[in-house]
């Protein structure tokens, strides 16, 4: 055994300790962010949670996260998707899953499921018009997420996705701080500011000690269904700049796919057949390992 002087420090702070952190101001190692991390409901054993972010909106979190859910579940894992953007869910839309949410009669709650068994929670599901604006404050809405992950009945899942909401505010902070991330994927868009989009996301994730898997850019090109001949309408990618930059791995470059917008609109998107993030997953699958 290797002694590191720092052990004698944790066994005298050990023996002092109270085993009350709200009463204690020494920076010791039972001091840690897991304090924070809520338990899942009783019922649910969940293997790895991935979020999908970005620190802005419109470059196609909710896309990813539901076709990134569709592949995994094709390879045979148990897959669910937790809809933390409670002002604009879009994930049941995606899938045309509709219906009257249920409970066990103990507070706890049952997810839906999509038509291959991807179970999901969103607002959207809860609400009576799934068009009616959700006009909650900050704290309403974090708290909402938190529920999400504490009294759904999420049963066996092997990997979680979690769609963020943009930005770096109470949300994200509530999902960083309350639920046990394994890692995030931070959705980009091929423009000029995706150096600045990427730095807010990452920079929140450092200060939370969650690791970044890797950067996706949606909208990167356009390919003419005629010659075959690539246009990058939002300008060039940046993104392997970016990803140099921060040390970060590029995990897909996803094209502007008509096709996908057309089956997102009708609720059809299990029956997508692209290998846009074939590479995402096979980095996430690693984790399992």
């Amino acid at each position: 055994m290797i002694y590191d002087d720092s052990m004698e420090t944790d066994n005298t702070e050990q023996s002092e300790c109270k085993h009350d952190c709200s009463t204690c101001s020494a920076n010791c190692s039972s001091r840690t962010k897991e304090s924070l991390i809520e338990k899942p409901h009783e019922l649910s054993h969940i293997k790895k949670v991935i979020g999908i972010v970005s620190g802005k909106g419109g470059v196609g979190k909710s896309i990813v996260t539901s076709m990134m859910s569709v592949i995994m579940n094709r390879r045979g894992h148990k897959v669910a998707i937790l809809d933390a953007d409670v002002t604009g869910p879009s994930i049941p839309k995606a899938f045309g899953v509709k219906g009257d949410v249920t409970g066990d009669g103990n507070g706890g709650i049952f997810p839906l499921e999509s038509k291959t068994g991807i179970k999901m929670m969103s607002v959207n599901l809860l609400l009576s018009d799934e068009t009616s604006p959700v006009v909650w404050r900050g704290p309403v809405i974090a708290g909402t997420v938190k529920q999400f992950w504490t009294d759904v009945i999420w049963d066996d899942v092997d990997f979680m996705f979690v769609d963020m909401p943009p930005g770096t505010g109470d949300v994200p902070l509530t999902v960083f701080q309350s639920i046990p991330l394994d890692g995030i994927i931070i959705v980009t868009s091929p423009q000029e500011l995706v150096a600045m989009i990427v730095s807010k996301a990452a920079n929140m994730a450092q200060m939370m000690d969650i690791p970044v898997l890797g950067l996706v850019e949606n909208m990167s090109y356009f390919k003419c269904p005629d010659c075959g001949k690539e246009y990058h309408i939002f300008g060039d990618s940046h993104i392997s700049e970016v990803a140099d930059k921060f040390g970060y791995k590029v995990l897909a470059n996803i094209p502007v796919d008509p096709r996908l917008s057309a089956l997102c609109d009708k609720g059809m998107l299990e029956l997508m057949e692209n290998d846009y993030l074939d590479k995402a997953a096979d980095s996430i699958e690693k984790l399992l390992d």
